[in-house]
């Protein structure tokens, strides 16, 4: 008789998104010391192996969790209150609300983010950064989730309210403190990053010492790029050139480099992104008010690029939401004007959420598709249900009708973080309830 292997987690008789985005049905994943240790036939598999814990996913897609590769968790506090605001809501809301924030609002407001992440099918994100994140650290090896997080590093900037401009030397420290305490905590699911807020808030100096920390500590660097107008009369009129160039010039863009929006960019600056390999992250609800960018021309450019949210200010952490917005906008833009209702495809947007992000985190050895041998990070899609089934055409159904609400299970690095909508590694109303008080609270404090 044949002894059979354990392993930590069997999810069976599931369909299965394959990396090269077709779909399998009958499949099992076999998942042991937090990876995935085979996918195969489940009639196959079931005489191979025992679990410690088991899943019947029958009438379930099991697909890579989705990467959110630009997001706020200290903003979650802020939903519903930018939206219908005349300009600049940057200098009149969402300064006043940040240089208010203590250290209990970002607690839990990063806890808040995670919740709304796990429930969404969102496994790893990256953070732009913010006040008192070792807090938002916290939170994340609290939920389970995998992320990336920065300081926000500014030095310069009328707007900007001396408690959030730190000298050169203060803001780099601050920044190693973070590195120093949290960088590959919770089993690696943790990176720490250097960043810039903005060009329009980072002078010359910080800017290339970041990017020398960053280098030292052999780390990535992330920063709003191309989301405003004014950020690039800013660059036009200081230094003659446009954002990306005027990195390029500072000799400071490598592979390492992650353009948070990179909406508003022209051919020479894209040919930049494609040279130096820097990665790109799109914003598609947060974006469409200010611009849309020409991901055709940079996917044709072989440019990586992810998607993101942008946090709770300006959408909710859904991805699922924001690859349909994504694709509507692109055939509107793109297609209509050419009769070409494909310059998007389903598949495409599936990418940028899964391997795009991946890339993005600088993790796709790891992450963003299902794959023995990489970590297990993957979601369950209740697709026995009367919006998806019948279809000719999962994918595409995934991107035309699939919600947050159809995700009944949430894996991270081999452990259930949600299990049949009820989330395991956080404590849901409790959350809730605090969040809510602190968002009354700090609206009084900050008078926005």
């Amino acid at each position: 008789m044949k002894i059979k292997e354990h392993a930590d987690l069997l999810v069976y008789n599931c369909s299965l998104l394959t990396p090269d985005f077709q779909i399998t049905h009958n499949q099992t994943v076999v998942i042991k010391d937090s990876t995935i240790v085979e996918i195969g036939d489940t009639t196959t598999l079931s005489d191979c192996y025992t679990a410690t814990e088991t899943i019947d996913a029958k009438g379930k897609l099991a697909m890579p969790g989705l990467i959110d590769a630009h997001t706020h968790t200290c903003q979650q506090l802020l939903r519903g209150r930018i939206a219908d605001e005349l300009p600049m809501i940057w200098t009149r809301i969402m300064v006043p609300f940040e240089s208010h924030l203590q250290e209990k609002d970002v607690r839990i407001s990063s806890q808040l983010s995670c919740l709304e992440m796990i429930k969404s099918g969102t496994t790893a994100f990256i953070d732009a950064g913010g006040r008192h994140m070792h807090q938002a650290a916290e939170s994340i090896l609290e939920s389970g989730l995998r992320g990336v997080i920065t300081c926000s590093t500014m030095d310069s900037g009328r707007e900007i309210p001396s408690s959030m401009k730190l000298t050169i030397a203060e803001n780099i420290e601050l920044n190693r403190q973070l590195f120093n305490a949290f960088n590959g905590a919770g089993n690696g699911r943790l990176d720490v990053w250097f960043s810039l807020r903005s060009i329009i808030s980072c002078t010359p100096e910080l800017t290339q010492q970041v990017f020398a920390a960053a280098k030292e500590c052999s780390t990535g660097v992330q920063s709003h790029m191309n989301e405003y107008t004014n950020e690039i009369g800013y660059c036009l009129e200081n230094f003659k050139m446009r954002p990306y160039e005027y990195l390029e010039s500072l000799g400071v863009l490598d592979k390492h480099f992650l353009g948070a929006h990179s909406i508003l960019l022209s051919p020479n600056e894209m040919d930049i992104i494609q040279q130096h390999d820097c990665k790109v992250t799109h914003s598609p609800a947060s974006n469409s008010g200010k611009g849309l960018p020409n991901t055709p021309q940079l996917l044709q450019r072989g440019i990586t690029v992810s998607l993101g949210t942008d946090g709770a200010g300006h959408s909710g952490l859904n991805l699922f939401d924001q690859m349909r917005i994504f694709k509507s906008l692109m055939r509107a833009t793109y297609g209509a004007p050419i009769s070409d209702p494909v310059v998007m495809p389903s598949t495409t947007l599936l990418e940028m959420a899964t391997v795009g992000g991946a890339k993005a985190m600088r993790h796709e050895d790891q992450v963003g598709t299902l794959e023995a041998g990489k970590k297990a990070d993957l979601i369950l899609i209740d697709i026995n249900q009367p919006h998806i089934q019948p279809t000719h055409n999962l994918v595409n159904t995934l991107i035309e009708v699939v919600t947050s609400r159809d995700v009944t299970h949430t894996i991270v690095d081999g452990q259930l973080l949600m299990k049949d909508r009820q989330v395991l590694t956080m404590d849901e109303e409790k959350i809730l309830f605090e969040s809510s008080h602190a968002m009354k609270e700090l609206s009084v404090r900050a008078n926005i």
